[in-house]
């Protein structure tokens, strides 16, 4: 079974969600992509978003592949470290590893103040297409979790673009150099990974193959 964490602000019907659950369905793999903006996006954050995934784990049945992009990426090390044991593998593409400090920071066009303040902070959701307003508490809650150095054993594919705007290059590849069970992609891209996805799902299924005989 694969399931597909979604980024911040974005949805189920993303281009790179569409484009993997379509290639590994008509293979006849289990795919699930939760909607983690649900209830309400405004209310998100990561612990929500990790029960949600908990829940997915809970009736699979079997260990998991879990493919996450950007904020899902955070998510997927965050429930990959909390329950190794259910997560054969990881794919991570652009993956906002250090969500929880640098990224945070970069969400709106105020300061964290500022934010604290008001309460919420209006935000683009590329999925709903319109501004909408997130807690606070989202800022809050990433804090307590740790992707940056998280604990992992199990093989790990990260795609990441060289042009990406939105989490750094750099970051990825430090992050990534420091584990022997990483193996790192770096594309000639920006942070949707939308011109790399015929070779993202060539090395996908590749990895995949490998890596347990199936998927």
């Amino acid at each position: 079974m694969v399931i597909y964490l979604h980024g911040f602000a974005s949805g189920i019907t993303s281009s790179k969600a569409t484009y993997i659950g379509q290639r590994l369905r008509a293979r006849g793999v289990r795919f699930e992509s939760p909607d983690l903006n649900l209830p309400d996006f405004s209310t998100l954050t990561v612990s929500r978003m990790l029960d949600q995934t908990s829940a997915l784990l809970d009736r699979a049945g079997e260990p998991v592949t879990l493919i996450g992009s950007s904020l899902g990426g955070f998510v997927a090390v965050n429930m990959a470290a909390r329950r190794p044991a259910e997560v054969r593998n990881l794919v991570l593409l652009a993956p906002a590893l250090d969500f929880a400090t640098t990224r945070m920071r970069r969400l709106g066009d105020f300061g964290l103040e500022d934010w604290k303040a008001s309460g919420t902070l209006n935000v683009f959701h590329y999925g709903y297409g319109r501004m909408i307003p997130v807690h606070y508490a989202l800022y809050e809650d990433a804090r307590r979790y740790d992707a940056m150095n998280a604990r992992l054993d199990m093989p790990i594919l990260v795609f990441q673009g060289r042009h990406d705007d939105a989490v750094d290059p750099v970051m990825v590849k430090e992050w990534a150099s420091r584990r022997a069970n990483v193996e790192l992609e770096m594309l000639e891209d920006d942070h949707q990974l939308t011109k790399s996805l015929d070779y993202i799902w060539k090395r996908v299924e590749a990895f995949l193959s490998m890596a347990n005989g199936e998927c």
